[in-house]
């Protein structure tokens, strides 16, 4: 290799892989990949918001170029420094516009991020302006990536046994009320690991917790000045956990405090899952900010429409990335990658899966590389891969995303189940599907009732609470006329829109909640909720807070004793499921639909006779416990009562040889009591009641 001197700079040529900053004992290696480049400046700074670099070095293509990848090593280079790049292009040609030796540019394998815009700066993001460069422009840290993990290993939880508890990091702690040390941040939430563990959860899936740029609706002298990116998915640095989540601030502490907070789960026992945005970044569209990707090869990792000059968006974010391009391939690897054997994650989600599977051209492909190759990636194996599998552009592959190996967000069954309990007609043939596992769905060669992630309600619209107190959205606040969020939410306000002291309404909605948080946890499939569903968190009726830092979107701990019983019924719910086996299915029914068949599930009317699938709101259903029906170990078999209809309905129950039916909850306010002389039980409106088995 050989060694140069530029001033009071020494470099050398660098091995070219990997990518990104790598800290050697003599210096740092720089490496990243640009076709289309055809001058190089690495800079580097000594402080975090410098306005201009400490020292810059041009990277010479006949010593630091090697096919696509630029690369050097400089000797004075150290671990805590900064470094962004700059780059010049061809003048003419597809590419041309898209380079500016002037613009400033962030490395896409930088490890941490400093100096990103942040809450209540605006310098550098007015309407119209691009962030060429200054104090405000995120910069890469260079980072010395050693952690001591002592003895932490995965929790390994198998997928049919997860209860996976959706958050957002800040917002569950940030709220004065969540009583921790370091409220929004990475040690704030470890300080909350007793309570998780406390109610059963075994994963938490965060909401995007990589840098992005939370001044993303930043605009002066308008209404929405005061709105930031909450939710996160807008991403600028896909390997950086974000700087604004760490009580230690930008210049690397980050990554530790990331780090130590995963050691911690790990040890409760909890798994962490990532919410990962593959699928547009935080450079917008035609007009959108330069950061990364779009000045160092923007032809490359983003989908052109065939003019080569506008981009594709099938996102409904302004961008679309490439994901199926090789060398978007082969990035997208290595930070699922980097994520699990630096960071130790245990699982993804990915956000608009569906634009995964699409060609080069937008097309999309039966059998995409991409989603292939995160199935088939060998450090990926033990991992839960989750896609929400569809996209903005009318893509939707529930039941049909392109791989064995994923699961997926269960949109049919949030809406099913939504329907069935708000009392909708012609709707049990579909509640029975969902609570089977969604055969319909998933029942083909080499699947399992695990390929359905089971949810109700996410950071994506109401929340529960909400979702029984609301007739129609209240996005007001947002800033967009209301004009934004789902409109479509098979959602009911029970006779009050919002706030309510009528004692009969908070009562049908309380039994709502339980039936509906029951639903979940008791389905077939994988359970998931969101963070504060378990006691009654409300956003006011917004659906779509996406852009609310503030009490809208934040965990109000004091909900926690305010709905101590819709808590601790939740608790019961998750320890339920896990005492019992057969909730914890493997195999599918042969029959989901049918009734008296040799099958897993066992459907009745209430009167002990078929159900009434056309017209019927009320179901009884059998579960057998026996291992050859679940394919997991041998269980007692539970029996659920359900019924949607506004008035309460006397049930038969099934016989028991041997044994008798022992209540185990109810979500009525009173439990229902057993008429042993005729053999039934009467159970109220709107609830659910489940029994097991027992001797005697």
């Amino acid at each position: 290799m050989k060694r140069t001197f530029n001033g009071k700079i020494h470099t050398r040529t660098a091995f070219p892989v990997p990518y990104g900053a790598s800290v050697l004992n003599d210096g740092v290696c720089f490496t990243l990949c640009s076709r289309h480049a055809r001058r190089v400046w690495l800079m580097l700074f000594d402080e975090p918001d410098a306005a201009r670099p400490s020292r810059e070095i041009e990277l010479r293509p006949e010593l630091n170029r090697v096919g696509d990848i630029w690369h050097i090593h400089v000797e004075d280079a150290r671990a805590g420094q900064f470094y962004a790049y700059r780059m010049e292009g061809p003048a003419d040609g597809p590419e041309a516009r898209f380079y500016n030796p002037r613009q400033w540019l962030l490395d896409p394998y930088a490890l941490a991020v400093s100096g990103a815009p942040k809450w209540a700066d605006p310098h550098g993001l007015k309407p119209g302006d691009q962030p060429l460069n200054g104090a405000a422009f995120p910069r890469g840290v260079i980072l010395d990536d050693t952690f001591d993990w002592e003895d932490d290993q995965h929790p390994s939880t198998p997928l049919h046994q997860s209860v996976i508890y959706e958050t957002h990091l800040r917002g569950f702690t940030v709220h004065p009320s969540s009583g921790v040390s370091y409220p929004g941040t990475y040690r704030g939430f470890e300080e909350k690991i007793p309570y998780l563990r406390d109610l059963g959860i075994t994963a938490v899936e965060f909401l995007p917790i990589q840098e992005f740029n939370e001044m993303e609706y930043y605009l002066e002298n308008t209404s929405r000045k005061s709105l930031r990116n909450f939710w996160g998915y807008s991403t600028l640095a896909f390997f950086a956990p974000n700087a604004r989540y760490a009580a230690s601030g930008g210049r690397g502490g980050q990554v530790r405090e990331f780090q130590e907070m995963v050691k911690a789960l790990h040890k409760a026992g909890i798994e962490v899952i990532l919410d990962v945005v593959f699928n547009h970044t935080a450079e917008g569209g035609d007009g959108g900010p330069t950061y990364s990707f779009r000045g160092i090869d923007n032809s490359i990792y983003y989908i052109m429409e065939k003019n080569g000059r506008h981009y594709a968006n099938y996102t409904g974010c302004g961008n679309t990335v490439n994901c199926n391009h090789p060398v978007v391939r082969d990035f997208i690897l290595d930070c699922l990658r980097y994520w699990v054997l630096h960071m130790r994650v245990d699982g993804f989600r990915f956000d608009l899966a569906s634009v995964l599977t699409r060609g080069t051209s937008g097309d999309v492909l039966p059998n995409p590389p991409a989603v292939e190759h995160i199935a088939e990636e060998p450090a990926l194996r033990s991992t839960k891969i989750i896609a929400e599998a569809w996209d903005a552009a009318g893509v939707y592959q529930v039941g049909s995303f392109p791989n064995e190996r994923w699961s997926e967000w269960n949109g049919r069954f949030r809406d099913d189940v939504r329907r069935f309990w708000r009392g909708e007609p012609d709707m049990l043939r579909a509640f029975a599907a969902r609570m089977a596992g969604s055969p319909d769905l998933y029942n083909m060669k080499n699947q399992a009732p695990q390929k359905s992630i089971n949810y109700v309600c996410c950071h994506d619209g109401f929340t529960l609470n909400d979702l029984v107190s609301y007739e129609h959205k209240h996005n007001e606040a947002n800033g967009e006329e209301n004009r934004d969020g789902d409109n479509h939410n098979h959602s009911s306000s029970w006779g009050v829109e919002g706030e309510t002291g009528d004692s009969t309404i908070l009562s049908v909605r309380r039994r709502q909640q339980k039936n509906m948080l029951a639903t979940v946890l008791l389905a077939r499939g994988v359970p998931m909720f969101q963070a504060g569903d378990e006691f009654g968190r409300t956003q006011k009726g917004n659906n779509n807070a996406y852009c609310q830092d503030n009490e809208i979107s934040w965990v109000n701990w004091h909900l926690l004793h305010e709905h101590a019983d819709l808590h601790a019924f939740v608790r019961q719910l998750i320890a339920f499921r896990k005492k019992h086996p057969a909730l914890n299915s493997i195999l599918f029914p042969n029959h989901a639909n049918g009734s008296g068949s040799p099958d897993a599930l066992y459907w009745y009317g209430p009167d002990g006779k078929d159900p009434d699938w056309e017209h019927g709101q009320a179901v009884a259903c059998v579960l057998d416990g026996s291992s050859k029906a679940t394919g997991v170990q041998d269980d007692d078999p539970i029996l659920l009562l359900i019924n949607a209809s506004d008035k309460e309905v006397i049930f038969t129950l099934p016989l028991l040889a041997g044994g008798r039916w022992k209540i185990e909850f109810s979500t009525e306010d009173a439990a229902p009591s057993a008429d042993h002389e005729t053999g039934t039980m009467t159970l109220g409106s709107r609830a659910l009641c489940a029994l097991t088995g027992v001797p005697g």
